[in-house]
């Protein structure tokens, strides 16, 4: 199931090209932040799947262009990315398993606005598009056997990147990628059921329509059981808590005012697209940015 957010936050499931209001399966709820609903979905998705079935019965919906779209995951209690989990095309060989934390306030939906930060130190803005997925119940300690049956579902990601922010011991991820605005995330949240295989996806990005990533999710260094698997080991992974998977790099660009970004998983519903606003209207080259690419592939750290 396709399940979305719209307009005032409605609950929708796209049936095709169109949207079809299923709101009334929660028969009346009120809630006080979008979160707390979907948090209700997820721990209520045996019950409330027949109901939201039984709710989108016989209705046409709206066109999905008629709709504003929005997060389908508005405010998780965590955010965790993996870092350089791509083999970059087969160039490498796998980097150490490792993440960072980007702040759940950085969530937008399609057709929100990613806003450059004024912060003058920095080099360069990246598109990072990657493959999400949204914790269905709590996992501590889970193999990778299991991991999966954690999973209750799949969204496209966008892990917006600032580059050349430093902290007391070197590069901070926490600043280079946690900005407001620099977690787009969306349309859909696509229920586990639908992507029987998370490792055979292909995730794209165009910007301003002209074509930029395009790799497979089979590139990853850390399978997504491996990651759900690991992270579960540090922290407990919580419903509703979402894990992104990293991006191969090999077709990075950078981002400046007036671009429209759109990335696309095509089992994953339509696409997700933002658009960049920078109030210092900053210009970088146009095109693949051909040494971030070579740098993550000489730089990257060995598995031991």
């Amino acid at each position: 199931m396709k399940l979305v957010l719209f307009n005032d936050y409605r609950l929708g499931v796209i049936q095709g090209e169109r949207v079809v209001d299923a709101t009334d399966a929660f028969e009346g709820q009120q809630f006080r932040r979008p979160q707390y609903m979907i948090d209700e979905l997820i721990a209520r998705w045996g019950e409330l799947k027949l109901r939201i079935e039984s709710a989108i019965q016989g209705k046409d919906g709206v066109s999905l262009d008629s709709v504003r779209f929005r997060p389908p995951v508005p405010r998780p209690p965590k955010v965790i990315c993996a870092a350089v989990n791509y083999l970059e095309f087969g160039q490498r060989e796998p980097a150490l398993l490792d993440a960072f934390i980007k702040s759940p306030s950085a969530i937008i939906g399609d057709g929100d606005t990613c806003e450059l930060p004024p912060v003058t130190e920095v080099s360069v803005f990246h598109h990072e598009p990657e493959l999400a997925l949204v914790i269905g119940k709590t996992a501590t300690k889970v193999s990778q056997e299991d991991a999966l049956s954690y999973v209750f579902g799949y969204c496209n990601f966008m892990d917006m990147s600032a580059r050349g922010l430093v902290g007391p011991i070197g590069v901070s991820l926490f600043k280079n990628k946690s900005f407001d605005t620099f977690a787009p995330m969306g349309p859909a949240l696509v229920t586990a059921d639908e992507i029987p295989e998370p490792m055979d996806l292909q995730v794209r990005l165009w910007n301003n329509d002209d074509p930029r990533h395009d790799f497979p999710t089979s590139d990853m260094a850390h399978p997504v059981r491996e990651l759900i698997s690991e992270f579960s080991k540090i922290t407990t992974l919580e419903p509703g808590d979402v894990i992104a998977t990293g991006c191969n790099h090999q077709q990075i660009g950078a981002v400046q005012d007036g671009d429209v970004i759109r990335m696309e998983i095509k089992e994953l519903g339509p696409s997700l697209t933002i658009r960049i606003s920078d109030p210092l209207m900053r210009e970088w080259p146009r095109g693949i940015d051909t040494d971030m690419a070579a740098r993550v592939i000489a730089s990257a750290p060995r598995q031991r």
